[in-house]
């Protein structure tokens, strides 16, 4: 029963999230979209310990996301800008290869003509 209740937590917190990139513009949302199908797929046999912290992680994604969106409806503002900036703290915490994905996440969505393999997929 537990596992399964872990499973729809899961499930309920990235097709949340997956709404909420419906938001984005469309070149963000693909980024974002590929980012997290990626994300959610490696970390499917993930450790307990690091499923805590994933998952930690993801809903405070999804709550910035969701109160950034929310405000962009309510002022009926196309250019928002969406994300976050992480402090040294949190930056500390990560190991080099997620520095380095960070590092590759962040030229990609600053390229000044973003162009994005935007695929639709049914997962």
């Amino acid at each position: 029963m537990a596992a399964s209740s872990h499973v729809s937590k899961v499930r309920s917190l990235y097709k949340r999230i997956l709404v909420l990139h419906r938001f984005l513009p469309i070149d963000l949302r693909a980024l974002g979209d590929q980012y997290v199908k990626g994300e959610f797929r490696r970390h499917k046999s993930a450790s307990p310990e690091e499923v805590k912290s994933f998952m930690a992680e993801w809903q405070n994604y999804k709550d910035t996301l969701q109160t950034q969106v929310l405000e962009s409806v309510e002022k009926q503002d196309r250019s928002l800008q969406f994300g976050a900036s992480l402090s040294e703290g949190k930056l500390s915490d990560f190991q080099d290869e997620q520095i380095g994905q960070l590092y590759e996440l962040m030229l990609e969505s600053t390229k000044p003509n973003r162009q994005f393999d935007i695929q639709e997929d049914n997962n």
